[in-house]
């Protein structure tokens, strides 16, 4: 054996003859690969992401449900399988961020109008004949909605600046008394063909959209009529709506 295979055979005695040696440091080369990414990591963050927006979305979906239903039972399966007496307003017109006067001379905004359906009538301050009927068409039926008037609110909207009479200001006492120009309340109501914007009672509901107009010159038979239309609305928000609006909120009389 010559020397230089005396001193590789030293240096690792269990070494065969004839293999290379690299010195003190021999050993297997390693790949370190912490700083690469994961097979799969990728799909695995964008399926969270993916999973996320689904997420959000069906809790949306939860949250407008009662209020989507409530809506599609009432124009789309038409509950008792009847039409509707009044007029159904596509698209709806929301409530206008308006500043009105009320009686005592307070501003008010039409906004603070909003958490409860709307019975609204349009007319001249001096209250004709047409104006006293629909007034009082409008007290009889919320006091026909029973238990569930509470959630209606009786509108009288004065399009001009003359004075109330002073006889029926007691009858208006559960009414909220508004007065508009006419082109804010024409910017939001508006009349059926060939009628003035006072011949109609419409109808608002809790979130402010304007979204049916009765006909014109109602009397006591028709206005049965309306109150079914509204006591089927009434009864599709039911899970939804509730009675009274926000104190914070409540409208100056």
């Amino acid at each position: 054996m010559s020397g230089s295979k005396l001193l590789d055979a030293s240096k690792n005695p269990n070494k065969p003859e004839g293999v290379a040696t690299t010195g003190a440091d021999d050993h297997p080369l390693g790949l370190t690969v912490h700083n690469l990414p994961l097979p799969g990591a990728g799909a695995d963050l964008q399926a969270r992401q993916t999973g996320g927006r689904w997420k959000m979305l069906l809790v949306f979906l939860v949250c407008a449900a009662p209020v989507i239903a409530s809506y599609f039972m009432y124009y789309v399966v038409r509950p008792e399988g009847r039409r509707n007496f009044g007029e159904l307003i596509e698209p709806q017109k929301p409530l206008p961020d308006q500043l009105a006067q009320s009686l005592s001379g307070a501003a008010v905004n039409l906004q603070t109008l909003k958490d409860q359906w709307l019975l609204v009538s349009v007319s001249g301050g001096d209250c004709d004949d047409a104006c006293a009927r629909h007034l009082y068409l409008q007290r009889q039926l919320l006091e026909g909605m029973g238990k569930e008037k509470d959630r209606v609110d009786w509108v009288w909207l004065i399009q001009d600046d003359a004075k109330v009479p002073e006889k029926i200001l007691p009858g208006l006492k559960d009414a909220t008394v508004l007065r508009l120009p006419p082109s804010a309340i024409a910017n939001w109501l508006a009349p059926s063909q060939g009628h003035q914007i006072s011949d109609h009672l419409y109808l608002v509901d809790p979130m402010g959209n304007w979204m049916m107009r009765f006909p014109a010159n109602l009397d006591l038979a028709s206005a049965a009529k309306a109150k079914k239309d509204m006591e089927r609305l009434l009864r599709a928000s039911d899970s939804w709506d509730k009675a009274g609006r926000d104190p914070a909120h409540m409208t100056p009389r």
